[in-house]
């Protein structure tokens, strides 16, 4: 059993504490808003002041932020998670980032005789819950044996990808596909019903069908009505998106659906969709061919 330190507690981070403390282990948790650590702390999860604080008591300090610009806010500055780690500790960021960012946050931990990996995670709320989510990790290989078996606590398929921000680049390749392959699946929900097929109908036989990917199965059913608990918005997917378009003008790699999906995420915001689930790409392309709920 290892004693652990875990910021950012929101719809992912929770539920991964929750597994952490079912098998064993000793967490201390932080989160910008204490009153969303409530459920955890009555499981049995300890409270640290600051991510500082959490990092000090710690052998290995995980985090799960919103973006690039929390990572560096809660890692950063006095109170930050570098402020409070140790030779020898172990930093693990399990958010979307900039592959970049990630590089040089793992560059700042190394100068203080830590280790930090890379390590975000495919699959959502359901995947999680269920014990089936995956990792692929960045960073030093001696430093991911070690985290490897906490890791597997919290999800079964656990993949070494290499050094340091390779793991943030292939969460962002890998994000790309949840909203280009939700945009295409509404295009062939909207073409069915058009052509005088039911929307339920059409959805019915699309996710019985060589296109049903896990995602489409989880996700296509929103078009017949969004959950009312956004799962991953509109403006997350979208910072998604713009990370992995920046990343192909960098590396000259040209992403044409990528592209097209922003606008239409871009149009939803202009809607003001913002904090629905990116399913919501659907609702923007029914309005454009005159199709309402």
């Amino acid at each position: 059993m290892a004693n652990l330190g875990f910021i950012g507690l929101g719809v992912m981070g929770s539920r991964m504490v929750k597994r952490l403390l079912a098998a064993g282990h000793t967490v201390r948790g932080y989160n910008r808003t204490r009153s969303k650590a409530v459920g955890l702390l009555d499981l049995g999860m300890r409270w640290g002041d600051t991510p500082a604080a959490v990092a000090q008591t710690a052998d290995v300090v995980f985090s799960m932020v919103a973006n690039t610009a929390a990572l560096e806010a809660v890692t950063g500055g006095a109170q930050g998670v570098l402020a409070g780690l140790r030779a020898g500790m172990i930093f693990v960021d399990m958010s979307t980032v900039s592959p970049t960012a990630s590089r040089t946050i793992a560059a700042q931990v190394a100068a203080t005789g830590a280790h930090m990996l890379d390590a975000p995670v495919s699959g959502s709320v359901s995947t999680l819950e269920e014990g089936r989510l995956s990792f692929m990790v960045g960073g030093e290989r001696a430093a991911y044996e070690r985290v490897l078996p906490i890791l597997q606590d919290i999800g079964p398929k656990v993949t070494y990808v290499g050094e340091n921000g390779l793991a943030a680049a292939m969460k962002v390749a890998t994000n790309l596909s949840l909203a280009v392959q939700m945009l295409a699946f509404s295009e062939g929900v909207l073409l069915a019903e058009k052509s005088g097929i039911a929307r339920e109908t059409a959805v019915e036989v699309l996710l019985n069908s060589v296109i049903a990917s896990p995602m489409v199965k989880y996700r296509g059913p929103f078009v017949l009505g969004l959950p009312k608990e956004a799962l991953f918005d509109v403006n997350m997917m979208q910072k998604d998106l713009l990370l992995a378009l920046e990343m192909g003008r960098q590396l000259d790699v040209p992403l044409p659906t990528t592209a097209v999906t922003n606008e239409l995420l871009t149009a939803a915001r202009g809607m003001g969709l913002a904090d629905k689930d990116f399913a919501v790409v659907f609702e923007v392309l029914a309005q454009l061919c005159g199709l309402k709920r």
